[in-house]
């Protein structure tokens, strides 16, 4: 949502900058989180949603979810004119004007996406009893509904794990939430029937030593918030950050080390977040979907490698793991801004995490395999039904040792996509030794697979590889 509307977001790790003109100073101070360092943040305008680039490269992603949400979202008003006020009105620390929401539906129809988001739950929202009200709410939808736009799911809010540091009310707890959970969704019955419902979206609750807290903020637990809301989300959301960024180190949130980002420790802390909340929807959802809305290297903003080569093991690998896993969606964090980002936030120009994606997006199906190999130390092995392909199938290959080489044996040939970086903290990758980049008016490149026989297949040191078979005549991707 900050994007949209701009605001204070993650400061650049090289950035000397200020925050701008007056305004700019004035919107800034006002959209800090509750709790936060105002240090760590920079004034950002709202994004070009129109950018040519911008709208390619994220087509070429598509069909998919766009999600418009995180922690600004909670204390975000909806402008109810064409003129929206200059200041965020009592209660609220944000204003999305009509233009800047025209201009999200307008770019989900031009990406093939459908919109997820969340709902405003600050003191702005709320009625004399402190209870959460739907007029903002019913607002919104109605705009949207206006303008041939629609939301296909949404949580009530933003983390509500983390409601201080969200902008919910002072004293903000499970009992306050289960209540408002269940006025929302009445709401969203009678406003939105065909929305689904996502919830709760918490983060940071791990059976680990590297729990999620900010600071001295509060943290409410999910298992007390289900447990006073009850049942009716139709699919369950979490989030999962494995740990902060270098620029929340002084808040004693739980660090990580590049050294670290190919470690099975490190691999493995999205299967144990998964485990804790799967948990919790098993007691109190049974049944439901999981969806991820929420994922990226490190929270606030993403460490500096996030936007290098060493990130793409993480993420391709979560994808993996987390498809075998049965979760229907992953909300990658973020598509346009700060260091976890896809695409450079300045240039729009492609990170090694947007090329891992497209490939993922062009090779592997929506129906999930047994790839028949445990994952082990150094050897990730994930099998899909190929997209597109009847029949085929797709293997992702992750060789996560950095000094030696790993081999699988395949029965029949195949075509092979490997990534590699002549240094783990490039910011360019290569695909079969070619480095991939954007052709003259941003074309993407062929992205074409190397003919590859039967055989023992050998998977050199800290490398990615896709492998697509095309005569597997598998009996579950007809």
């Amino acid at each position: 949502m900050l994007e949209v509307t701009g605001g204070a977001f993650w400061k650049p790790y090289k950035s000397t900058a200020d925050a701008g003109d007056a305004n700019a100073k004035s919107t800034l101070a006002a959209n800090v989180p509750s709790g936060m360092d105002p240090t760590i943040y920079q004034y950002r305008p709202p994004i070009a949603l129109n950018n040519p680039r911008l709208r390619k490269l994220a087509a070429a992603l598509g069909p998919a979810y766009v999600r418009v949400s995180g922690t600004w979202a909670n204390t975000t008003y909806f402008a109810d004119s064409e003129t929206p006020p200059v200041n965020a009105p009592a209660g609220f620390n944000g204003v999305l004007s009509q233009q800047q929401w025209r201009g999200v539906v307008d770019f989900a129809k031009a990406v093939d996406a459908k919109i997820v988001t969340s709902f405003a739950n600050s003191p702005g929202t709320r009625d004399a009893s402190g209870a959460w009200t739907t007029h903002q709410a019913r607002r919104w939808m109605e705009y949207t509904k206006s303008i041939d736009g629609e939301i296909a799911a949404a949580e009530f809010m933003n983390e509500p794990s983390l409601a201080a540091m969200g902008g919910a009310p002072k004293g903000y707890d499970a009992a306050d939430y289960g209540r408002d959970f269940k006025l929302f969704k009445a709401f969203a019955g009678q406003a939105a029937p065909a929305m689904m419902v996502l919830g709760p979206g918490s983060v940071g609750e791990t059976p680990g030593p590297w729990s999620m807290t900010y600071g001295n903020l509060p943290v409410i637990r999910t298992q007390d918030m289900l447990a006073a809301s009850g049942p009716g989300v139709d699919a369950f959301s979490y989030h999962h950050y494995g740990a902060a960024s270098k620029r929340c180190a002084t808040t004693g949130m739980p660090q990580t080390t590049a050294d670290a980002a190919l470690s099975e420790d490190w691999l493995g802390r999205t299967s144990q977040t998964l485990a804790f909340y799967s948990g919790l929807r098993d007691t109190y959802d049974p049944g439901k979907p999981m969806w991820l809305t929420e994922v990226a290297d490190a929270a606030c903003g993403g460490n500096p490698w996030a936007a290098t080569f060493l990130d793409s093991f993480r993420y391709l690998d979560q994808l993996g793991r987390l498809a075998k896993s049965g979760v229907q969606v992953v909300a990658h964090n973020t598509l346009a801004a700060s260091d976890y980002g896809l695409l450079d936030e300045d240039s729009l120009v492609p990170k090694p995490n947007y090329w891992a994606a497209l490939l993922w997006r062009k090779l592997m199906g929506t129906t999930v395999l047994d790839a028949g190999v445990p994952i082990q130390e150094g050897l990730h092995v994930y099998a899909h039904c190929q997209r597109g392909a009847p029949g085929s199938v797709a293997l992702l290959v992750i060789n996560n040792d950095r000094q030696n080489e790993r081999k699988l044996s395949l029965p029949q040939a195949s075509e092979r996509y490997t990534l590699d970086a002549a240094d783990l903290q490039d910011r360019s990758v290569r695909l079969n030794g070619q480095i991939l980049a954007l052709g003259a008016n941003d074309e993407l490149p062929a992205m074409v697979g190397n003919a590859t026989a039967a055989g023992i297949l050998f998977f050199a040191p800290a490398t990615i590889s896709f492998l697509t078979i095309a005569e597997a005549a598998n009996n579950a991707c007809w």
